[in-house]
């Protein structure tokens, strides 16, 4: 995820090309819905591995651990971001006009 995100902003064709609020508006939330579809799917990935280990059928532990790591970290990133977000939103409700 982050290195969609890195690609993405830091990419200099997206530097020079000039966007419309629309077309930006569209991209960020396909994006969006694209991170939020990845943390899932890594929780679902996990609770799967979870499960098949306490059933007692053949996977590793080790394998286990991360994929429950990783999704811990993606579910952190996502809060992170969703909280600079709505930071960055009440700051520019706080501007004056």
């Amino acid at each position: 995820m982050i290195d969609r995100i890195q690609r993405t902003v830091l990419s200099p064709a997206v530097q020079q090309q000039s966007i419309k609020p629309a077309e930006a508006q569209r991209a960020f939330s396909q994006f969006l819905k694209e991170a939020i579809n990845e943390v899932n799917k890594q929780q679902m990935e996990s609770d799967q591995l979870t499960t098949k280990l306490v059933k007692g059928e053949n996977v590793d532990l080790h394998n286990v651990m991360i994929a429950s790591q990783k999704a811990s970290v993606s579910l952190q990133l996502a809060i992170e971001v969703r909280n600079k977000v709505i930071e960055a939103y009440q700051e520019v409700m706080r501007m004056q006009v």
